[in-house]
């Protein structure tokens, strides 16, 4: 039996804009010593240079920017991703979002660890790919 899956009040491009924000936020914090021996020099200066905070910052002002109903389903998608539920109980785990949602969306999604791979795994369960929107991002 295929499950037709749920429609989501936001779209899968702006979902996989996340994950990418969120995978360079994450690698950035991981690892600056990395990243700063990939940047050039000359290219920034020390206190100006693209880093850590101008991600995070980034990736805050979209998710404050997304409508109520989108930002309930980016937590839903989190959550589905990381296993707290399946496609048959979305409405479930979407009520359960909207149950909590408050004006901190943006910093819980942000501060939940692996949420790119969350996200990634829950666009698997729609049957789509990050790969399927690589050339928007």
């Amino acid at each position: 039996m295929t499950t037709t899956p749920p429609n989501l009040s936001i779209s899968p491009e702006k979902v996989a804009f996340v994950v990418t924000k969120a995978h360079q936020y994450e690698m950035e914090a991981a690892e600056p010593e990395l990243l700063a021996d990939l940047t050039d020099d000359d290219a920034a200066p020390a206190t100006g240079g693209r880093g850590v905070n101008t991600d995070r910052s980034e990736l805050v002002s979209f998710i404050k920017g997304l409508n109520v109903d989108e930002q309930i389903d980016l937590v839903a998608l989190t959550w589905l991703g990381r296993g707290d539920g399946s496609l048959e109980n979305w409405d479930e785990l979407r009520a359960q979002a909207a149950q909590a949602h408050n004006n901190r969306t943006a910093s819980y999604l942000i501060e939940t660890p692996m949420l790119g791979d969350y996200l990634e795994e829950a666009l698997s369960e729609f049957g789509l790919s990050l790969e399927d929107f690589e050339e928007s991002l």
